[in-house]
């Protein structure tokens, strides 16, 4: 099937205004094959109070083997959605929208969207992300100094993770704020520029999701004053931080909690649900006892967390701390509870109050499966998500050996773990069926968010990567991660090559005594070439993306811009591929910048690209040209 068809997608070459005010009038532009159709009208269709609205396109010329249509979108909600529509002259009707075209009608859900809420700042877009999970980071001297608390199990740094209960979540190394200070640097070498740090605030295991107190850092990881040094110095170089939140719930030695557990009419009684009249029983995240549940029915509550002016949202975005942003852990099931969903109005007052306090900071929230339905814009600048990349690059690029692990239980298992998904493993995808899965959970989401939203090879909550990875696929995923539409994110360790059978597994020490081994080191290297190849390059940042060709091995797509475009090729077993002519402009002039791979040009401006898998490889070419109006 041709490659050669309509597009159009939420870039500035194709949108206007992607940050407009409700009212306003944005001109979206279509690019249509010269000598497609022949077409006799081009329009698009929009959805304005669920009552559709029709617009005209008028042709603005052509350039490069296109033809150019432009229309006006005047914006009445907040969320926006439109499609095109082709009528042909042989009476054939077409409908694009974010899955592609069709020739029947199609989904809302997956109609282009603007956001008429207010636009997350500039630099997350330009933004490589550095998660730190502080106990596993890196101790400092001071470190020695912090008597062992009453929950931990100590472990040495060279000691290997306990992944069964109880080290599961209180084996403790005792990583530590001053640790990550010290390794700065280690972070401006890799290229990376804004640093995620798991729950600083003190709590009852090692993750610190069960947080005792919102007011305070863990005296742990060095207390207040670490803290401000250590955003100080990264903000020094040029590397923002976000902290981590747990809206959803607190731990039960929160002081809240404490507060109103066993009394009745408490000050913080509304803060949770409890239900029995003694205050005893109580709902809590997947019934565990441990993270009582937010009631965020209570004004009470609201106001402690968010809205007050010394809130815990605010408090931390302030100076002396002046953090830039917040991660929201469980997002996903905050404010949601069997009949009850106050879900849309806790982001809102989220984005609102961080806004608010410095309009720089960003909001991502965490919703491991499909987020669509949260992700319109509203709340969250973005999320942490695994179903749009994360889980179909497993698919496609991993070849698990069925070594035995152990489970949360001392169950030993060869079963690769995957999401917590019993699917019998890690599925096996082509490279067609992971491009169809990044089409089909971005295709609800506008591209604004798309572009904040993570995009992980792994994280703290999952198996590592490199542990079922292919031979050779670790630089293609890295690759993709660095280049697909989207927030790049590397789990500190990742450029080490460490692995991890599940999601406390993976929580391995830093190997700093080793990290100038040839084998740590060639990972290393790859991870910061790749990483320099997206912070280098601006349209990997921002620009528009068309997929060129699809097959079961091989992937090639192209990121547009303005000034420049870059060519991407990811193959697992190998690519020889021939782009048609009229797809790619300006092949002639690429500029090889990452991989093993050759492109070839002929005269009618077909494009051959061939390589030995497992590659990844980029190329720029020069920019989009679009006639003026």
């Amino acid at each position: 099937m041709t490659m050669l068809r309509p597009h159009h997608d939420g870039s500035s070459l194709h949108v206007s205004n992607d940050a407009p005010a409700l009212g306003d009038t944005v001109a979206v532009r279509l690019r249509v094959p010269s000598g497609y159709g022949p077409l006799k009208a081009v329009r698009t269709r929009s959805n304005p109070d669920h009552e559709p609205e029709w617009t005209d396109a008028v042709l603005l010329g052509s350039a490069d083997g296109w033809d150019w249509f432009q229309a006006p979108i005047h914006v009445r909600n907040p969320r926006h959605g439109y499609r095109f529509v082709l009528l042909h002259e042989d009476g054939r009707v077409e409908w694009l929208n974010q899955t592609g075209i069709h020739t029947g009608e199609t989904l809302d859900a997956e109609d282009f969207a603007l956001v008429a809420n207010p636009a997350p700042p500039a630099w997350l877009h330009h933004s490589v992300l550095y998660q730190v999970f502080p106990d596993r980071f890196a101790r400092s001297a001071q470190a020695d100094r912090h008597p062992t608390p009453d929950w931990a199990i100590p472990a040495s740094w060279d000691d290997p993770v306990d992944p069964v209960v109880p080290g599961r979540s209180q084996q403790f190394y005792g990583g530590d704020l001053p640790g990550v200070r010290e390794h700065l640097d280690h972070l401006v070498e890799l290229g990376v520029d804004l640093l995620y740090l798991t729950p600083v605030f003190p709590a009852g295991s090692n993750h610190r999701y069960d947080a005792s107190s919102f007011d305070e850092i863990d005296p742990l990881l060095g207390g207040e004053d670490a803290y401000v040094r250590l955003i100080e110095a990264a903000h020094a170089r040029g590397i923002r931080v976000i902290g981590d939140l747990t809206s959803n719930h607190s731990g039960d030695r929160h002081e809240w909690f404490r507060q109103a557990y066993g009394h009745p009419g408490a000050e913080t009684e509304s803060f949770y649900y409890f239900t029995d009249a003694g205050n005893t029983t109580y709902e809590s995240w997947l019934g565990v006892p441990s993270l009582p549940k937010f009631d965020w029915a209570s004004a009470a509550l609201r106001e402690r967390f968010i809205t007050d002016s010394d809130s815990v949202v605010a408090k931390w975005l302030k100076p002396p701390y002046s953090i830039d942003g917040w991660r929201i852990d469980v997002a996903n099931m905050t404010g949601r509870l069997g009949a009850v969903d106050l879900n849309a109005e806790v982001r809102q007052l989220l984005r609102e109050t961080v806004r608010a306090i410095n309009p720089d900071a960003i909001v991502l929230g965490e919703s491991t499966n499909d987020a669509a339905s949260d992700l319109q814009g509203d709340g969250w600048d973005g999320a942490m998500t695994y179903p749009a990349f994360t889980r179909p690059v497993w698919g496609w690029l991993s070849e698990p050996t069925g070594a035995p692990y152990l489970t949360y239980d001392g169950e030993q298992v060869t079963e690769p773990w995957f999401f917590t998904q019993p699917v019998g493993g890690i599925p096996r995808y082509t490279a067609r069926e992971f491009a169809d899965a990044v089409t089909r959970f971005t295709a609800g989401i506008p591209w604004r968010v798309r572009l904040g939203s993570m995009q992980p090879l792994d994280t703290h909550d999952t198996a590592r990567f490199a542990t079922n990875a292919a031979p050779g696929a670790l630089p293609v995923a890295v690759g993709l991660s660095m280049t697909l539409p989207g927030l790049p994110v590397i789990f500190a360790g990742d450029e080490f090559g460490l692995i991890g059978a599940d999601g406390e597994s993976s929580r391995t020490p830093m190997p700093w005594s080793r990290q100038d081994e040839p084998e740590l080191a060639a990972v290393f290297e790859m991870y910061r070439s790749l990483v320099g190849l997206r912070r280098s390059h601006e349209v990997l940042a921002t620009g528009g993306m068309r997929w060129l060709h699809i097959d079961d091995e091989t992937v090639v797509f192209i990121r547009e811009g303005a000034e420049q475009s870059l060519l991407v090729l990811a193959t697992r077993g190998g690519a020889d591929v021939e782009l048609e002519p009229g797809l790619v402009a300006g092949a002639a002039d690429a500029e090889e910048l990452y991989g093993d791979a050759t492109l070839a040009t002929a005269s009618d401006g077909a494009v051959a690209l061939a390589a030995e898998g497992p590659a990844f490889a980029a190329w720029a070419l020069p920019g989009v040209r679009v006639p003026a109006p």
